[in-house]
């Protein structure tokens, strides 16, 4: 019979990565333990690892990026803007000089 999938929360497998990082049980151990593969807990406790040091970054660093994203998304909708601006311009110059549209490249 088939197992139903498990839904695993961010806490669970925090204290799951955690628990293999402090290598008090084996990954084997702690996979027999908790019911989950051991190649899971190794990617866990890997991308915990990796991912450490985010926790202690400035708290302000996250926002700059976001506003360095924001304001680019803004110079790229006002860009876009024009650019449809000059279309639409470009457009009605064909049409009052009769050029035909629909033999575009």
């Amino acid at each position: 019979m088939k197992r139903k999938r498990r839904h695993l929360t961010a806490e669970f497998k925090a204290r799951i990565a955690f628990e293999a990082l402090k290598e008090e049980k084996t990954i084997q151990q702690i996979a027999i333990d908790e019911d989950v593969a051991p190649t899971q807990i190794s990617a866990w406790k890997k991308e915990l690892q990796e991912r450490m040091g985010e926790l202690f970054e400035r708290k302000n660093a996250a926002s700059e990026s976001i506003k360095k994203g924001e304001q680019q998304t803004a110079r790229l909708e006002r860009k876009v803007g024009q650019l449809v601006i000059e279309k639409e311009f470009l457009e009605k110059k064909c049409v009052q000089l009769g050029i035909d549209l629909s033999e575009r490249p």
